[in-house]
């Protein structure tokens, strides 16, 4: 069927894909020394993780491999959202410091253009997106389960 094996040509791109921008990303925040504590360690944790079991489940597509980088996918999506807040808390913070009257839409808009990149971590949500999508209807999440040690005997 020609339908399924280009459903399966995207699916596997996007998994490139999805490689490729953990890769950059942990870059990234090795670069920057995104390191300073158990926070800041977490994105950087998950992205190593999403790397194993993406690169994993490109070579071997098991049902353990893909529900598990489906339950890390989304686990990236409140963890962007998580860093997004942090983020603009820091640079709300930092913006009252400097000038404690300001308010409203310019504090808003400040806060945005801060020091901190306020909407960065959305790329961990991206990604958890992006891995979603990879992992919706994998043919390895449909194919029957491996036989229990015990197996059953047929009665006659």
């Amino acid at each position: 069927m020609t339908v399924l094996r280009d459903v399966e040509l995207w699916r596997r791109l996007g998994l490139y894909l999805l490689l490729f921008g953990i890769a950059g990303t942990t870059t990234e925040l090795i670069f920057l020394e995104h390191m300073e504590d158990r926070l800041q360690w977490t994105p950087v944790v998950l992205l190593g993780l999403g790397f194993l079991v993406g690169a994993s489940v490109t070579f071997r597509p098991t049902r353990a491999l893909v529900t598990g980088l489906r339950a890390l996918m989304a686990l990236y999506l409140p963890v962007g959202a998580l860093g997004i807040f942090l983020h603009l808390k820091s640079n709300v913070e930092f913006e009252l410091e400097m000038r404690p009257s300001m308010a409203g839409l310019e504090l808003v808009m400040e806060s945005l253009k801060g020091a901190m990149p306020a909407l960065a971590p959305g790329t961990m949500a991206q990604l958890g997106l992006l891995g979603l999508l990879v992992c919706f209807r994998h043919p390895a999440l449909s194919a029957p389960a491996p036989e229990s040690r015990h197996p059953r005997t047929q009665e006659t």
